[in-house]
């Protein structure tokens, strides 16, 4: 690597970074704060009652999770790799909060993605272009935005294009051996990829035709490529193994759904909502679309032949085979945007390379406008969503904490939500599922409510209320009135 590309690398690196550390200390009530506090709170139980990877928990106990009561709390989705880090990483060094820990984490998965996509389009494709899907990927706002989430997406993305790397690094050898670096590290990536989020099964694409390209059909005589698929997949395959264990079931989220579970696919809202709404206006901010359309267009050339394409067909089955997950999650398009930079720096590289046909300085000009508008326009959509959706919630989990015994379980709701929940640092129940006498017998013994409604603040003629404010209303399910004593033998 030359000095002039390092320096441009290392700059966008620290930009990325800078970039990334706004509002870093804020509390976790964002837009999207639901999956960043389920996740944040298996770190948390890590924390408090220590690190049983095996047998992941947070503080909901309700049925929404899997339609079956859950008293244990148990929190079966990846396997918490992500959250590991978080809590050690906490408790190791403590400088940080542990939210704010498990938004570094995040951030640096963002930089190494950065670092792997320069060095995957530098072998296959080339330098400018590297350097330029980097830079896209450092300041494209939606991904700034999820740059610093509490999410393992972004750590899965690293480690994929990792994988991704150190097996193209790997199959190029002249010696096809799997005593080397390069295999060791790209089997750990990948199935590290795999265990943060399944999902990385659908880039397994572009590996595969690497090594059609090298081996041709002779690639299912290689033993050594199966033993590279036996072992990125085992990991997976054992902790899906042990999480469907009938103790644990209470604890694996209902996912069946996220395939097709509202018939969307293929209609006019699936193609709505995935490419005008989330790629075209919210991520692309419309103005790198011309770009991004370039980039596909543009004459394939034979050092890259058709790899980066696998990147394409592999981010349409993601978004089609999880076609509902992908239309109801904006996050889950965290995914993809490894293949819209790619493209998009094709595009403008393209640009570049056929700048004779136009003028220089308007064809400069352009594309500084261009990605300046994409990026304005981009942040004028994503700016809101670091915003705090519900600040009493914050405030009211922080006076709940402070009054409450440690070790008693709360009903919460937020409309299934568990951001509150996560911030009265409490076992409990989101939502109002079962009877006040059924919550009782579970272990309830106190009923908390933020921005409280003039319904929610009638519960004080059933149980003493401990404090009632505008801003949160808190009351003693283990001191019933005497209409709640009525009331609790109706049920």
């Amino acid at each position: 690597m030359k000095k002039i590309e390092l320096f441009l690398l290392l700059v966008i690196l620290v930009g990325a970074f800078v970039v990334r550390l706004y509002r870093f200390d804020w509390p976790v009530a964002d837009i999207h704060s639901w999956r960043q506090a389920d996740t944040s709170a298996v770190s948390r139980n890590f924390v408090k009652n220590g690190f049983d990877l095996l047998r992941p928990k947070f503080e909901d106990l309700s049925f929404a999770v899997s339609l079956k009561d859950n008293p244990q709390g148990y929190r079966f989705v990846e396997f918490p790799i992500y959250n590991a880090a978080q809590a050690g990483l906490f408790e190791l060094f403590g400088k940080f909060t542990l939210e704010e820990w498990g938004r570094l984490i995040t951030i640096f998965s963002c930089l190494a993605s950065i670092v792997f996509i320069y060095l995957l389009l530098a072998k296959h494709a080339s330098v400018r272009i590297g350097l330029i899907a980097s830079f896209f990927f450092a300041f494209i706002p939606y991904n700034i935005y999820y740059g610093r989430t509490i999410l393992p997406d972004q750590s899965m993305v690293a480690a994929l294009l990792g994988g991704t790397y150190f097996f193209s690094k790997w199959i190029d050898r002249p010696k096809f051996s799997i005593f080397n670096f390069q295999f060791l590290i790209a089997v750990i990536l990948i199935a590290v990829a795999l265990l943060l989020k399944p999902y990385a099964l659908f880039f397994i694409l572009p590996l595969a035709y690497l090594a059609w390209r090298q081996f041709g059909l002779g690639l299912f005589k290689k033993w050594q490529l199966w033993l590279f698929l036996i072992l990125a997949a085992l990991p997976l395959g054992l902790w899906r193994i042990w999480m469907n264990q009938e103790e644990f079931l209470p604890g694996i989220a209902r996912n069946d759904w996220l395939f097709n579970g509202d018939k969307i696919r293929f209609k006019g809202a699936f193609f709505q909502w995935l490419f005008a709404e989330r790629i075209s206006r919210i991520i692309l901010g419309y103005w790198g679309l011309p770009f991004l359309v370039l980039g596909i267009l543009r004459k394939i050339n034979k050092k890259e032949n058709w790899f980066f394409f696998c990147f394409i067909i592999s981010s349409l089955t993601y978004m089609t085979v999880m076609a509902t997950g992908n239309v109801k999650h904006e996050y889950y398009q965290i995914l993809i945007m490894p293949t819209l930079v790619i493209f998009l720096a094709k595009g403008i590289d393209f640009i570049f390379e056929r700048i004779e046909i136009f003028s220089r300085w308007v064809s400069y000009f352009t594309v500084i406008v261009g990605i300046a508008f994409m990026l304005a326009f981009g942040w004028y959509i994503i700016r809101d969503y670091y915003s705090i959706q519900h600040p009493n919630i914050v405030i009211a989990g922080k006076v709940i904490d402070d009054l409450i015994p440690k070790d008693a379980k709360i009903v919460a709701p937020y409309g299934g939500d568990t951001t509150f929940l996560y911030y009265t640092n409490r076992q409990g129940w989101p939502v109002f599922d079962r009877s006040f006498k059924d919550f009782k017998k579970a272990g309830a013994s106190y009923i908390v409510f933020a921005d409280p409604i003039p319904s929610e603040l009638n519960l004080e003629t059933l149980f003493k209320p401990v404090i009632i404010t505008s801003a949160y209303a808190i009351f003693d399910m283990t001191k019933p009135t005497a209409q709640g004593l009525i009331e609790q033998t109706k049920d």
